[in-house]
């Protein structure tokens, strides 16, 4: 490389993993990772994502499976340019490493029948208050709008999951059974009156009585998320626990705030170590004690450790 072209092509080593820029296999190549929180892409941004892309000469991306698109094949020597040209249109470089990495999310209550909480709104903030926030390993934070989770809750630090709890307002309800038909948990029946009666036990706030309901009888007295903590994948999956429930939309970034505080004092002398391997060496009682100081009776009162699950790959 001559001296001249040395002095054009400024490489920041704090934007190397750390800052979304990935070696790969073939010398002086690189994926780099894009931001993209909740998994959605404005058309704008998408076009200028093409545009950098045919104009390093590469001739595809790669759809991560959480929702980041990754440039492929980028020479180092791009670093700079890419970057430059990307922030034309507001799009932004992700990162790797030990730190708060881009939420996931479904995409809510805008547009799917099924959603109960507004899951971009929530991935957007967490985007633009935490990210990047150094922990003691990854730590990844997911959002479903429903019990239908198709984030996958359970298998991430920090899972949230739409849920609203019903309750039926006797005077409106005509019998007509759509509710009960529709609870495919068996939680509703009729009593004697032919009034609907609800199982809280077998409840799994999906609010299918609600959507269905012809007269508006039921009704969500609360929505919010259950959440679920320590659960990973990778060479040594864990299965998170539910901690919370019923955690309001308006309280999410608090919640996380409150887990990272936990996770940073507990992972101390410990190394490079997940939330939920954290939560499975002190035990989850005095995790569930930390969150109630700030969420009380929204926290549980028990729940089990993050389970051992059996699969393959990396972390």
């Amino acid at each position: 490389m001559a001296d001249e072209e040395k002095k054009k092509t400024k490489i920041d080593l704090n934007n190397l993993k750390s800052g979304g820029f990935i070696k790969e296999r073939g010398r002086d190549l690189f994926t780099v990772r894009l931001r993209v929180p909740g998994g959605r892409m404005p058309v704008a941004k998408l076009k200028k994502i093409v545009e950098v892309t045919e104009g390093y000469g590469a001739d595809f991306v790669h759809l991560s499976v959480r929702q980041s698109i990754e440039l492929v094949h980028v020479p180092f020597g791009k670093f700079d340019e890419i970057t430059e040209a990307l922030g034309e249109k507001g799009q932004k470089i992700a990162s790797c490493g030990a730190r708060v990495r881009v939420p996931v999310a479904c995409g809510g209550c805008e547009y799917n029948p099924n959603g109960l909480v507004d899951t971009q709104k929530a991935a957007h903030d967490v985007d633009e208050q935490l990210f990047g926030i150094d922990t003691s390993h990854k730590f990844k934070v997911t959002f479903s709008g429903c019990p239908m989770d198709c984030p996958k809750a359970a298998t991430i630090d920090l899972g949230f999951v739409g849920a609203a709890y019903p309750a039926v307002e006797a005077d409106k309800c005509i019998s007509c059974g759509l509710c009960v038909k529709s609870c495919t948990e068996g939680a509703l029946k009729f009593d004697g009156n032919k009034k609907p009666v609800l199982d809280i036990s077998k409840c799994i706030y999906c609010g299918d009585c609600i959507k269905v309901c012809p007269t508006s009888a039921w009704i969500a007295e609360k929505t919010g998320y259950t959440v679920y903590a320590g659960g990973k994948w990778g060479r040594h999956p864990l299965v998170g626990t539910p901690v919370a429930d019923f955690v309001p939309e308006g309280r999410v970034i608090e919640f996380i705030q409150v887990v990272l505080e936990w996770y940073r004092e507990n992972a101390v002398g410990l190394g490079r170590i997940r939330l939920g391997d954290v939560i499975t060496r002190t035990g989850v009682q005095p995790f569930l004690a930390k969150l109630r100081v700030n969420f009380g009776e929204l926290v549980r009162k028990d729940t089990h450790l993050p389970i051992e699950a059996k699969a393959g790959g990396r972390e």
